[in-house]
């Protein structure tokens, strides 16, 4: 418990001390803190593109305690001297989803991990993050936030079209691996397994010549005779 306790004389002390115990505040009381609760991008971007409104159910004893807020910036500021949990509603825009989201999110005035008197000098900033996804959108959502100013999208280069999908049957009809005929063929590289068995030979000898000149390279550093050519057609150990 927590109190003022007054000096108590060591010649009396069969008196005892008084304690104070402080009251809990109420309506009356002043507020301690004033605090900020909001809905942001997770790079303080504008998410008005995506959410409509957003309502936070504050504690019983604020006045008024559901507080809508219609339009961004979506954040509420109040005063007062207690902790407790915020209900916080997303209500998105029709085109985006016909169902709000219901969030909870803990006000917390003081640090956790500070000791001694507690001070309500120093700002305390608890942030919790929620990515929220959002399959097939619609053509006008999905055209809404591809314009926005903090969304980048992958484009493709300029003059490149993509080609008329294929059937799902037609591409169900071919063999696996198929791609003849393909509309993305002349992307696809010509495979030549003779060709690539050359290649790895021509890298295997030019792996086995370096490794020879550094052998001599060592063996005249240490006063060594050079090491014989390897016999052609075979590997140098």
């Amino acid at each position: 418990m927590e109190g003022e306790i007054e000096p108590v004389d060591c010649a009396s002390a069969s008196k005892p001390p008084r304690i104070e115990i402080p009251k809990v505040p109420d309506d009356s009381e002043k507020p301690s803190h004033r605090w900020t609760v909001y809905v942001r991008g997770a790079t303080n971007e504008d998410i008005g593109v995506v959410i409509k409104r957003v309502v936070f159910q504050l504690h019983p004893s604020f006045n008024n305690p559901t507080r809508v807020v219609e339009s961004p910036p979506f954040e509420l500021q109040e005063c007062g001297w207690g902790e407790f949990e915020i209900a916080i509603s997303l209500f998105f825009h029709s085109d985006v989803c016909d169902k709000p989201l219901d969030l909870y999110h803990h006000l917390k005035l003081y640090p956790e991990a500070e000791s001694g008197p507690k001070s309500t000098k120093k700002p305390v900033v608890m942030e919790s993050y929620n990515e929220i996804v959002f399959p097939e959108p619609a053509e006008g959502f999905f055209a809404r936030v591809l314009n926005h100013p903090a969304v980048v999208v992958p484009r493709l280069p300029a003059g490149f079209v993509l080609p008329t999908p294929v059937p799902i049957d037609s591409v169900h009809g071919k063999g696996r691996g198929d791609t003849k005929n393909h509309p993305l063929s002349h992307w696809f590289m010509n495979f030549s397994e003779a060709d690539e068995l050359l290649k790895i030979a021509s890298a295997r000898q030019q792996v086995q010549a370096h490794i020879i000149k550094l052998r001599r390279e060592l063996n005249m550093m240490n006063g060594l005779p050079p090491p014989p050519n390897p016999a052609s057609g075979h590997d140098y150990a």
